[in-house]
């Protein structure tokens, strides 16, 4: 399966509350990192990628991140790529951009789960029909991961595959030292540990492939495109599917940031 044919979905709509004051005028997405706001470092791989389509969804001064973006995006040309032609075919492979303005429809931010059941019939048509097997990417707008790779044989392993996701984990950081989920590596799967089990855990990147199935009875009870703005979070619906031996897992070891108080983004900025 091509890369192009699998869009991606980009989470924006968190408040930020840690990162206040910052987050009071600006959109936590929108701060900038390294030069560039946040979330144009996971659009930018995107684009790498060759993904044809990404679907924003907002809530906290959304209309910044719309405003910011508008419905394309395209990797800027070499500063050496003076010829109008060139830099027209450079800019052709960019990428479509949608918006799912929870803010706007229902007050404020639908958690993940919710967001994702929301944003379903416009980042998977085809899920409307009842077609279980439409596949996506889901990645966070305030996770700093420049080192990820949004490769096209993930996805066909993962389209040939009977899982409904499959996630990306990361070492612990310092303010996560517990982990999300055991990974089991002999396998590729990630575990939903017990309380009392002593297995390694790992992180959640926020990275990963879905299939709309998870989001569907009897992982997840939200209406397809969720039209009572339910709020709903992801863990449990994963923690779900892996207890039915359906989600797989990779390490990623690359850089990776939870750009989560201002202490961490100006950590960030400082390496620049």
């Amino acid at each position: 399966m091509s890369t192009a044919a699998v869009p991606a979905m980009l989470l924006a709509a968190g408040r930020g509350e840690r990162m206040r004051p910052l987050t009071d005028t600006t959109p936590k997405p929108l701060l900038p990192v390294q030069g560039k706001p946040l979330m144009q470092w996971p659009l930018e791989a995107l684009a790498r990628a060759g993904c044809a389509r990404v679907l924003i969804n907002t809530a906290w001064l959304g209309e910044q991140i719309s405003t910011e973006f508008g419905d394309h995006f395209g990797l800027q040309p070499p500063q050496n790529m003076r010829n109008a032609l060139a830099k027209t075919e450079h800019m052709a492979g960019g990428m479509a951009l949608q918006y799912s303005h929870e803010g706007r429809d229902f007050g404020g931010a639908l958690e993940t789960a919710g967001g994702i059941a929301r944003a379903l019939p416009q980042l998977c048509p085809h899920a409307a029909l009842g077609h279980g097997h439409d596949v996506f990417w889901v990645l966070a707008g305030d996770v700093f991961a420049p080192d990820f790779a949004f490769e096209a044989a993930d996805v066909q392993r993962f389209v040939d595959s009977q899982a409904l996701a499959h996630i990306w984990l990361v070492p612990n950081p310092p303010h996560n030292p517990r982990g999300d989920f055991g990974w089991d590596a002999s396998s590729a799967r990630a575990q939903n540990l017990p309380p009392t089990s002593d297995a390694p855990r790992y992180t959640y990147s926020t990275m990963g492939l879905y299939r709309t199935a998870l989001f569907a009875p009897p992982y997840c009870p939200i209406p397809l495109g969720n039209p009572q703005g339910e709020k709903a979070a992801l863990a449990p619906l994963l923690r779900a599917a892996m207890d039915a031996g359906r989600v797989s897992a990779s390490l990623y070891t690359g850089r990776w940031t939870d750009v989560g108080t201002p202490e961490r983004l100006a950590q960030l900025n400082a390496l620049a």
